[in-house]
């Protein structure tokens, strides 16, 4: 049942009642029902308007998804098949988890090199010492 159809309701219910609009709580309740009766109309006003425009939206989504198609091309597998090529190509990726907020932080061999990372999530500065790490990758001269 519509906001509109409710207050015809109590229109009805209203008038059944026989108040008599000449004491003060008859014309208060009169007067109550009509600005029900306005508001209800406003309201349908503005559903008819929303509709309009979500319908006016669709229309305008769908002649940009044709513009993108023209320009960008409508062959969105090969763009996703190119970024996973490029991802695969890229630097190594290294993570490690933040000793403060527990977080775990990505990052690449550039930062790496700089020996220190600050944590993205709570400040913390994280440093690296990558000497052991060469140590133990330098091999050694007793073989």
């Amino acid at each position: 049942m519509e906001i509109t159809e409710k207050v015809a309701y109590l229109k009805g219910l209203a008038e059944g009642m026989e108040l008599d609009t000449d004491k003060k709580e008859g014309k208060l309740l009169a007067a109550i029902i009509d600005v029900l009766d306005d508001i209800a109309l406003e309201i349908e006003d503005i559903k008819d308007e929303q509709a309009e425009l979500a319908d006016g939206l669709d229309a305008v989504s769908d002649d940009l998804e044709d513009v993108e198609d023209v320009v960008f091309g409508d062959d969105d597998e090969e763009d996703d098949e190119y970024y996973e090529d490029e991802l695969d190509e890229d630097e190594d990726c290294y993570a490690t988890t933040c000793p403060t907020c527990e977080e775990t932080i990505y990052f690449d061999e550039s930062i790496l090199e700089d020996g220190e990372v600050v944590c993205p999530n709570c400040g913390e500065k994280l440093e690296f010492d990558l000497g052991s790490l060469e140590e133990d990758e330098e091999p050694s001269d007793e073989e």
